[in-house]
């Protein structure tokens, strides 16, 4: 099958790179050099499948400092939609975030699991900064695509995790934290922000479990499981063997209170395989 990644050099480019091992794959990423949206712009090949990852996120600082910047991923996806309809690809994975979910839903209190239905195209509600606009608008985008006649699957990966991720995120620093036996050991924000952690093993299978299935409409990606940032911190500890003083830094930007899935859907055609306590046991493991 000849496969076209977005974005291959990334995080998550690496475990479709392992899941995908075999097929004739073209990566196109701008740390090897090659942007994307000059590649939308003169490439004609046909690909069986896109999985398409290119763009910009950088943790929640990026998110809330800096929203420009981010707000490049609109023009991003513009291009692969107008390259799609040109080249009319087999098939295309296209990631959203939970962050295209209406903050609204995720404010001090709730208690909310976020469902695919939450997210309506024909009325939408306020999502996450910059980053969640330009998923939900790339979800528009998709939608506009499926009438042209493309194959487009829709995925919200919710906290997506592994051994190897940026130190931007808080699962990394958590372990970094944890393996040095940091104390205080510092947590963003008061700590009681929650959210929903998947390995990125099981993100990638499920991706690819539903493009095999042809599974209609969005689905999320997440366990359902409530973690907060201080039961992540907790659990971190316990693995490293030592009792920190934890330490909230008040003032760092903590984005909402509470995101969870509802993964009914996701689990109708697929099963993650690896809990969070075994994810942080071999992030442990790796770091060491």
């Amino acid at each position: 099958m000849k496969i076209l990644i977005t974005g291959d050099a990334g995080f998550v480019g690496g475990y479709f790179h392992k899941a995908l091992n075999g097929h004739d794959i073209t990566g196109v990423d701008i740390k090897n050099g090659i942007d994307a949206r000059k590649f939308f712009a003169t490439d004609e090949t046909h690909f069986d499948l896109v999985v398409h990852l290119a763009a910009i996120v950088g943790g929640r600082a990026t998110i809330e400092g800096e929203p420009l910047s981010v707000a490049v991923d609109l023009a991003i996806d513009s291009e692969l939609f107008q390259w799609a309809l040109r080249t009319k690809p087999g098939k295309i994975i296209y990631y959203s975030s939970s962050a295209a979910y209406p903050i609204k839903l995720q404010d001090y209190g709730s208690t909310h699991h976020l469902t695919e239905s939450d997210i309506d195209l024909n009325n939408i509600q306020s999502p996450d900064y910059t980053y969640g606009w330009a998923k939900l608008t790339g979800e528009m985008l998709a939608s506009y695509a499926e009438k042209e006649g493309l194959r487009v699957h829709v995925f919200r990966p919710f906290s997506g995790y592994g051994e190897d991720q940026s130190l931007d995120y808080p699962f990394p620093s958590f372990i970094k934290r944890g393996v040095e036996k940091a104390n205080p050991f510092k947590i963003w924000g008061s700590g009681n922000q929650v959210r929903d952690f998947i390995h990125m093993e099981d993100v990638v299978a499920a991706t690819l479990e539903a493009v095999r299935q042809d599974i209609q409409g969005p689905v999320n990606l997440g366990l359902g499981r409530v973690t907060s940032f201080n039961d992540l911190a907790t659990l971190v500890a316990n693995e490293c063997g030592y009792s920190p003083k934890f330490e909230r830094i008040l003032e760092a930007p903590e984005g909402v209170q509470y995101r969870v899935c509802d993964p009914t859907k996701m689990l109708s055609f697929y099963t993650p395989k690896i809990t969070l306590e075994e994810g942080i046991a071999r992030a442990v493991k790796l770091f060491i």
